[in-house]
């Protein structure tokens, strides 16, 4: 074996034992590979090998588990932990657990919070708004005080006549409106021309010939 060789499989067989004793459960060499292969770039014949010989060596452990091969640190390198130590271990965990969940909410909540803050406006742009908003509220100031020292207001009772004629105009138009239409219909039935050329030679215009429509009443 060349010497780059050499390092290179010391540098796997170096990486690969620190990893199942840091991790200390069992892997199969696809697990190892998949485990390491974006942080170290190791090849997968180069681990199931590598582990092969660790397991040949005796720095490792290996097992069959049907026909896959499954490889764990040595279990003897570690001291005896007790059930009062395992017990401690498991309050351990739990606390850990609860307080990772702890700070899971607050960053869901800080979350919330940036989102909320990243869609409001700046600092400047709420001083903008504000100098803006108040030109605006001078205008409509300066509009009302024009209006409340004018001298042409109309009376509610002025009001309330101009709603009266409206209203009297209005009935004058449909009434006028409709006498017209029965008067033409009645000459048209013995008219032996079409109704356009009727009004046409009497010189009659129509609403929709001046482009004005009946109000609403």
């Amino acid at each position: 074996m060349s010497k780059g060789r050499a390092e290179a499989a010391a540098g796997a067989a170096g990486i690969l034992l620190r990893y199942l004793r840091e991790q200390n459960r069992p892997y199969s060499a696809q697990d190892v590979f998949g485990n390491l292969q974006r942080e170290h770039g190791l090849g997968k014949a180069v681990v199931v090998k590598t582990l092969e010989q660790l397991a040949q060596q005796g720095k490792i452990k290996e097992k069959m588990y049907g026909k896959q091969k499954i490889y764990f640190a040595d279990q003897d390198q570690f001291d005896m932990v007790s059930d009062a130590d395992l017990q401690g271990l498991d309050a351990k965990i739990v606390a850990l657990t609860a307080k990772v969940q702890s700070l899971q909410q607050s960053c869901r909540y800080m979350e919330a919070e940036l989102k909320e803050l990243s869609s409001a406006l700046t600092t400047p742009e709420m001083r903008k708004e504000i100098e803006e908003l108040k030109k605006e509220c001078a205008g409509y100031r300066e509009r009302l005080k024009n209006i409340k020292a004018a001298t042409n207001h109309v009376t509610p009772e002025e009001k309330e006549q101009v709603y009266r004629e409206r209203q009297k105009y209005y009935k004058e138009w449909r009434k006028r409106k409709r006498m017209a239409t029965e008067l033409s219909d009645a000459i048209l039935e013995g008219y032996p021309k079409s109704k356009k050329q009727f009004f046409e030679e009497v010189g009659i215009e129509t609403d929709e010939d001046c482009n004005v429509t009946l109000p609403d009443p």
